[in-house]
């Protein structure tokens, strides 16, 4: 039943020619009011496609940034400020700008998971779907994965032939779960499907029977025959899964996989930058061109 934030909500959004869009980690409350829900290249692409002229980005600073990067025209709203990302927070632009002078054949690959600077000095972006395929195309000697090491250390395992150097971030949420915490899960459940995302440790991929983005995951859900699968990757995911699979067992492989950013996103912060128009995003628009450079290189790998 639509309660009466909810339903001033779907009317200022359709007053003011608005779409929301919800990150798969979000609390359910702003999921179910979402015209649409995916990871954040995903939100982004297809926020640039609609006709909406108002985008609410539900989810952390980095996806509002790409939001507008893909769409500089249109106004992109962020409900929460203070919702940030570690990671992203761990490589700078001129952490970038030193590593390619002192090694000026170096090629940046750069997880979508940073900010608009970052991305700008990066020569192509990646998601944790499609970072293999991005670095195996790649035309370089040696290559420099920002920031998350546990994705990049999971691609240069992939790719042997290449040199790439992995930069030290992570994400806290992923990175706190470890092997002994994977071990207790699976004895509980010993002839569970264990599916994690690339953002966890190389220990944890290790008894992985799947390693794949958020939208992989769920989608792998939908087509294993498997009865009980313990998913290793951040809590909001379970909701939708379950959901999706009612006569499949769905384990979460770790309470502390919680992203407390992700759940700072409220229904009455929605309501507030919907009826104010707060919390716009802007980038430069030097920064812009040259992030959507990096984008544009990753969307024209086949």
């Amino acid at each position: 039943m639509v309660n009466e934030l909810e339903s001033e909500i779907l009317r200022l959004k359709q007053e003011k020619g608005a779409m929301i869009f919800a990150h798969h980690y979000q609390i359910d409350e702003v999921k179910a009011i979402a015209d649409h829900v995916g990871d954040s290249l995903e939100m982004a692409r297809i926020a640039a496609d609609s006709e909406a002229d108002i985008l609410v980005i539900c989810g952390v600073s980095f996806m509002a940034e790409t939001a507008k990067i893909l769409s500089p025209s249109k106004t992109v709203l962020l409900p929460n400020l203070g919702a940030g990302c570690p990671m992203a927070d761990m490589v700078t632009a001129d952490d970038v700008r030193k590593a390619k002078e002192a090694d000026p054949g170096l090629k940046v690959v750069c997880y979508v998971n940073s900010s608009a600077e970052v991305k700008a000095e990066s020569d192509i972006c990646c998601t944790s779907s499609n970072a293999l395929k991005v670095v195996s195309n790649l035309e370089a000697e040696r290559i420099l994965f920002v920031p998350d090491q546990n994705l990049g250390g999971y691609v240069s395992k992939q790719c042997p032939e290449r040199e790439i150097a992995v930069w030290r971030g992570f994400c806290p949420t992923h990175h706190r779960v470890e092997s002994l915490d994977v071990a207790r899960t699976m004895a509980k459940y010993p002839n569970a499907y264990l599916m994690v995302h690339p953002e966890c440790r190389p220990e944890v991929l290790d008894y992985a029977d799947f390693v794949g983005s958020t939208s992989q995951i769920i989608n792998r859900c939908r087509t294993i025959e498997a009865q009980t699968i313990v998913i290793g990757t951040e809590v909001g995911v379970i909701s939708t899964i379950r959901r999706e699979n009612p006569g499949k067992e769905i384990v979460l492989l770790d309470d502390v996989m919680v992203c407390p950013n992700m759940k700072k996103t409220t229904l009455e912060d929605v309501y507030r930058v919907l009826r104010d128009g707060t919390n716009a995003i802007e980038v430069d628009e030097n920064i812009r061109e040259k992030a959507f450079g990096a984008i544009d290189a990753m969307l024209k790998v086949r």
